[in-house]
């Protein structure tokens, strides 16, 4: 497997963009006040992640088209509704203690990244194992692009983005005594290392197809994801001196050094597996450059989570309280910054490639290209549905005609469908991990035509997002 191209996995990333716009659309210009019901918000939302990487895979501008002529359609024809609606009077404001910890103003654009980006994990990792999932979109052998490489490393970096919640909410976070911290970060991570375990007891138990060169012999992605809270806890001392994107670009070029001057590199590719730790050697050299991804995350979450992309700085400057999270939000601010941030990840990219650093991006050692590649997408595509959010739903214009009055409108969160996705991630995984699993015990895949590999697909996407739904109200595990 030698993957894709840049703009390729781009191309079929920006039809999540084109179904965003066109449920916007739907919901401010023809449903209004009411709620867009789940059948349709399931076909607008998830249907088109699916065909995206299966039947118009190969096409994906296409079907970017044919989300947007609709959405442009009804968008210039039809009046925003809540123009014409009278405005409504919010409840008063909740008195909040100072004793209680401050809250964070929800931001839409974030949780449909999140929810958008779990959705194309949830479908990718069944997909693959149809052939009308092209083998291009599979994770590759050892370098080159890829969707599923893409999933890997931004379920890292969203993971990174809502790591900097503690950060924000209490100054002292980062300068408390680190045992107690580290313990209690272990103790919220045991239960995927538990994960981890069962998992590598499920798949040699049934003898489930798996690639050792992906994470090693027992290792897998659950053991990544348990292990980057407690390094990134570790590296508080610093983070508390030094910004978190330069921190995690540091941390990006230190494994690229090892792997291309210690000969790192040569051991993964080389080393027979002799041992535990040789056994696992692709899963254990990609900490440092997933470490790298989860950083820089953490820097696009002091950005885009407060209601200013200063308020970190200035909360590490003295100059802001925890309290002022409550104050709101400079979207257009937050943008340009965004905006200054990718276009510093696209450069870096585009100069380490050129310069010929390592052979090219690899997820199996996630080497300073990998780590660079997935910063400038997912900062590209949080702008993205940041600028959606600021298009559709645009902050009341001041004077307003009562005080305290708002638009309809204003969205006070996600797509509920999306929002559902997002509160329970980590169950939804799990759930899609073992769905995929049934499917393939119970068929073979490989050699399914389109019609029976579509409907599979399409129902077992419709069981995960009605179990999203029907837990929408309950918190089962948060990731």
């Amino acid at each position: 497997m030698t993957g894709s191209t840049v703009f390729h996995i781009n191309a079929i990333s920006s039809v999540a963009l084109a179904s965003i716009a066109f449920y916007s659309t739907l919901q401010t210009r023809v449903y209004g006040a009411r709620a867009i019901p789940f059948f349709v918000a399931w076909i607008v939302l998830t249907l088109p992640l699916l065909f995206s990487m299966t039947l118009f895979a190969n096409k994906p501008l296409i079907l970017s088209f044919l989300l947007l002529v609709p959405t442009a359609f009804i968008f210039l024809r039809n009046p925003r509704l809540d123009a014409v609606m009278p405005l409504s009077l919010p409840s008063p404001s909740p008195q909040v203690s100072p004793l209680k910890p401050a809250s964070l103003t929800p931001l839409p654009a974030l949780t449909t990244y999140r929810a958008h980006m779990m959705l194309m994990t949830v479908l990718g990792i069944l997909a693959v194992d149809f052939p009308v999932f092209p083998r291009s979109l599979a994770k590759c052998e050892s370098y080159g692009v890829s969707l599923m490489d893409l999933g890997v490393g931004s379920f890292v970096f969203s993971n990174g983005v809502v790591s900097a919640i503690p950060l924000l909410k209490d100054p002292r976070h980062l300068t408390a005594p680190m045992f107690p911290k580290v313990r209690a970060v272990v103790g919220k991570t045991l239960p995927i290392i538990a994960l981890g375990v069962i998992r590598v007891l499920l798949v040699k138990g049934t003898e489930y197809p798996e690639h050792e060169t992906e994470y090693g012999t027992h290792w897998n992605f659950f053991l990544t994801l348990a292990l980057l809270p407690i390094f990134q806890v570790l590296l508080h001392p610093l983070i508390q001196a030094v910004p978190a994107s330069i921190l995690g670009l540091g941390v990006g070029i230190l494994q690229q050094l090892a792997l291309s001057l210690l000969g790192l590199k040569h051991y993964v590719r080389t080393a027979p597996r002799a041992g535990l730790l040789s056994a696992n050697k692709e899963g254990i050299a990609s900490l440092a450059g997933y470490l790298s991804i989860h950083l820089l995350g953490l820097a696009i979450g002091t950005l885009v989570l407060p209601p200013s992309p200063t308020f970190f700085r200035r909360l590490r400057a003295g100059r802001t309280t925890p309290a002022d999270l409550r104050a709101p939000r400079q979207n257009d601010k937050t943008a340009i910054e965004l905006a200054s941030y990718a276009l510093v990840w696209w450069a870096l990219l585009a100069l380490a490639r050129r310069a010929g650093v390592d052979a090219g991006v690899s997820r199996q050692t996630a080497n300073l290209p990998y780590a660079l590649w997935i910063a400038a997408f997912n900062t590209s595509f949080v702008l993205a549905y940041l600028a959606l959010d600021m298009l559709f739903f645009p902050a009341p214009a001041a004077p307003r005609p009562r005080a305290g009055a708002r638009s309809a409108f204003a969205p006070p969160e996600a797509p509920p469908l999306l929002e559902a996705m997002n509160k329970n991630g980590l169950a939804l995984f799990l759930l899609a991990n073992v769905g995929t699993g049934l499917v393939n015990l119970s068929m073979r895949t490989m050699y399914a035509g389109p019609a029976a590999s579509m409907g599979v697909l399409a129902l077992y996407a419709l069981v995960v997002c009605g179990a999203a739904w029907a837990l929408r109200e309950t918190r089962v595990w948060r990731l």
